[in-house]
């Protein structure tokens, strides 16, 4: 195949997924925390879990699950009622941690969250969230639907690599702030952000925006 039919779509759909997903969000402030820690035992199935229900939404949106998704908005509703609690509660406990903040917890420390923890908290902040169904699976199953037969597929490709490429930065490439945040005022300022960002999103999707 030519290259306006197989890596042009797939990079178009690198930029397109991570233009989506480069955001402030529940979901990405949860690996931030994970990666400055730096624990490769947590941090690993971390972003192995949002990277691969990314694949799997944008998956599901390129053969066409957006159009059930749309005709079924009661679903939505349900995720969208338990989803914004979750972030409501995640939220609070940031808030809690801020108020009474902490040096550090490094990977030789002792353990802030364990494994299974961290994983479940990983899936609930992606598979209960209703805009993830409406962005990953219902917009980007829509553009890629737009691109040709054979040319979807590399689009697809192109958003999944983009999905992987971020969370793997993001969770890894955390490490690099440790040193800023070996003060527990630095912890002060990023779960005060986080319990922001998690209420006001919860809040946000209470209503329904």
């Amino acid at each position: 195949m030519p290259f306006s039919q197989t890596l042009l779509p797939a990079l178009i759909g690198l930029g397109t997924g991570l233009a989506l997903i480069v955001a402030i969000g529940a979901q990405n402030a949860f690996v931030l925390r994970l990666g400055i820690e730096g624990r490769n035992r947590t941090i690993l199935p971390v972003v192995l879990v949002c990277a691969l229900s990314d694949a799997v939404l944008i998956l599901a949106g390129v053969v066409g699950i957006g159009a059930i998704i749309q005709a079924v908005p009661l679903a939505l509703v349900v995720i969208r009622i338990v989803g914004s609690g979750f972030l409501i509660v995640y939220g609070l406990f940031a808030a809690a941690r801020a108020v009474h903040p902490k040096a550090l917890v490094t990977a030789d420390g002792p353990t802030s969250i364990t494994l299974k923890t961290a994983v479940v908290t990983a899936v609930a902040l992606t598979w209960l969230n209703p805009h993830v169904y409406l962005d990953t699976v219902i917009l980007l199953g829509s553009v890629a639907n737009q691109q040709g037969a054979a040319e979807r597929w590399w689009w697809a490709g192109g958003a999944i690599a983009g999905s992987f490429l971020w969370f793997f930065g993001l969770g890894f490439g955390a490490r690099l702030l440790r040193p800023f945040f070996a003060r527990p005022s630095s912890w002060r300022i990023l779960d005060g952000i986080i319990a922001v960002v998690m209420i006001a999103l919860g809040l946000r999707m209470a209503v329904g925006v």
